[in-house]
Formats: structure tokens, C-alpha cells, sequence
């Protein structure tokens, strides 16, 4: 029971140095000529190792069977616990993310004038561009007073858009 208990205990110190050397272990395996990802990241490794040790030793405890029957027990859920670990893995690596927000997907938006906007001249609206305030300096044909809401016709650069007032 020795024996299996030290593969728990070992697997859970692999788990516990891959997780605060995030990469670093996987660097230094990667040197010595094999390559570690996916189903082979220490992670996977970790859990495995756990999961053949403790599953082990309860089998052995409890059961009173030989070690052939608790190595048994503990390959297949070593390899469920790696195959887990290795799916979830996945999972959190997967780049799921919306694309970045650009200056073009302000055209249409609405916002209000923070600094009265003169004819044929510059003032200041506030826009939300992915959900965030920004401030933009703006242009309009028509004077624009503080406070009106507008509308974004165009982008004219990154830090200036054309608005004309929203009339209601």
C-alpha cells in the first residue's frame, strides 16, 4: 500500500509544481527532446499518477486483493481522471473570444455631446465602444448643444467621429 500511496502523494506533487511553474517544467521536458502537449501535459500526467496511487491503495485496503487487481483499478481510473483532466484542459484553452472592437463599430451608435458642438467645427461626445465609455472628439454640419443625443455617422479617425443630433 506503501507504493501507492507514494504515486498519489508524487502525482500531487507534479500537480501542485506544473500549476505554480505554469509552463516552466513543460519548457525544460520540452529541452530533452519530447514534447508535452495535449494528452502528455503535466497536468494530465499529475492526475494520472493520482488517480493510479490512491485508487491503488483504497482497492488494496479495502478489498483485501492483490496488487495486480489494485494496479488494475487504478490504470483505468488514472486513465479516466488524465482523459478528464486533458478534455477540461481544452476546454479552458479554447479561444472562444469576439474579436477586438474597432473604431469602425462606433458607425450607427448613439451617444450624448459632453462639449457643444459647433458648426463645421469639433466638440465632444461620449460613445460606448464593447460596452465601455469613451470620449471622442466630434464633427458635425449643424451646431450640436451640450447634452443632446447624436448619432455616428462616420468614423473619421481613431480619435474623431462625423454626428448629426437626433431629433425626436
Amino acid at each position: 500500500m506503501g507504493w501507492f500511496l507514494g504515486l498519489g502523494i508524487a502525482g500531487l506533487v507534479l500537480l501542485v509544481l506544473s500549476l505554480v511553474f505554469d509552463g516552466v517544467l513543460e519548457g525544460v521536458l520540452d529541452g530533452i527532446g519530447g514534447t508535452l502537449d495535449g494528452l502528455l501535459s503535466l497536468p494530465v500526467i499529475a492526475g494520472f499518477v493520482s488517480a493510479l496511487g490512491f485508487t491503488g491503495a483504497i482497492v488494496l485496503g479495502t478489498t483485501g486483493a492483490g496488487a495486480g487487481v489494485a494496479t488494475g483499478a487504478g490504470l483505468v481510473a488514472g486513465g479516466i481522471v488524465g482523459w478528464v483532466t486533458w478534455r477540461f484542459s481544452r476546454a479552458l484553452l479554447r479561444d472562444g473570444a469576439a474579436p477586438a472592437p474597432r473604431g469602425d463599430d462606433l458607425t450607427g451608435t448613439s451617444g450624448t455631446v459632453v462639449t457643444a458642438i459647433p458648426a463645421g467645427s469639433y466638440g465632444e461626445v461620449l460613445l460606448y465602444l464593447a460596452g465601455q465609455p469613451v470620449k471622442y472628439a466630434a464633427k458635425s454640419a449643424a451646431p450640436v448643444p451640450r447634452g443632446a443625443e447624436v448619432w455616428v455617422e462616420s468614423v473619421l479617425s481613431a480619435t474623431s467621429v462625423s454626428v448629426h443630433a437626433v431629433e425626436r
